[in-house]
């Protein structure tokens, strides 16, 4: 087999792996049908943002190409680490370790150039101190609040999670966009006076 057929069959092997994220699911559900979220479908959301609102990051000229390319692969690592829920501390201790381990494996079924790019994408995302990472988290902690408010409250509701847990986990969307996260305060006040947000326990 000739160096490009190797090459093509890596990625094709990379392609069918990345399949398998459509069967990852999430605490979040979708607006109409009420089904979990799998994570193929969060990611296109989530690029779909991105496309959208990138006028509203604070860091201008945004490398928005840069930016898509880190969401789209942010959440393979989850075929084999699972999803950890945003709220779940028990589960989060190892979060990052076992990511890691997950980005090694998938990201090395491509050829080296490719494993190398998608690794140190994935990295520059979870450092978050970039700003297309800072843009590329900021959106990604705003869409399970967007869901979580246009379903009630699921995710919240099911898991206790009250309206101080949230603005802590998801306050450093303001170093992505302050606009956003202006919104997105507006947006949990307002789930709190529905009553689909339990307020702070004090």
């Amino acid at each position: 087999m000739d160096t490009a057929n190797e090459r093509l069959e890596s990625q094709m092997r990379f392609l069918i792996e990345a399949d398998k994220l459509k069967e990852v699911f999430r605490q979040t559900i979708l607006t109409q049908s009420r089904r979990p979220e799998n994570d193929a479908e969060h990611s296109w959301h989530f690029a779909l943002m991105i496309i959208t609102l990138a006028e509203h990051s604070i860091h201008q000229p945004l490398d928005v190409l840069r930016v898509l390319k880190m969401v789209l692969i942010h959440d393979l690592v989850e075929i084999d680490a699972g999803d950890t829920f945003a709220y779940d501390s028990k589960n989060m201790v190892d979060q990052l370790e076992r990511e890691s381990v997950a980005a090694d494996r998938i990201f090395g079924l491509l050829p080296p150039d490719q494993t190398a790019e998608f690794r140190a994408l994935w990295d520059e995302f979870e450092a978050m101190d970039t700003p297309e990472s800072k843009f590329a988290a900021a959106c990604d902690r705003f869409h399970p609040m967007l869901l979580n408010c246009l379903t009630e409250g699921h995710a919240w509701q099911k898991h206790g999670v009250t309206h101080d847990r949230v603005v802590a986990r998801n306050q450093h969307i303001v170093k992505g966009s302050p606009r956003l996260w202006t919104y997105a305060l507006n947006m949990i006040d307002e789930a709190v006076k529905k009553g689909h947000l339990p307020p702070a326990v004090h």
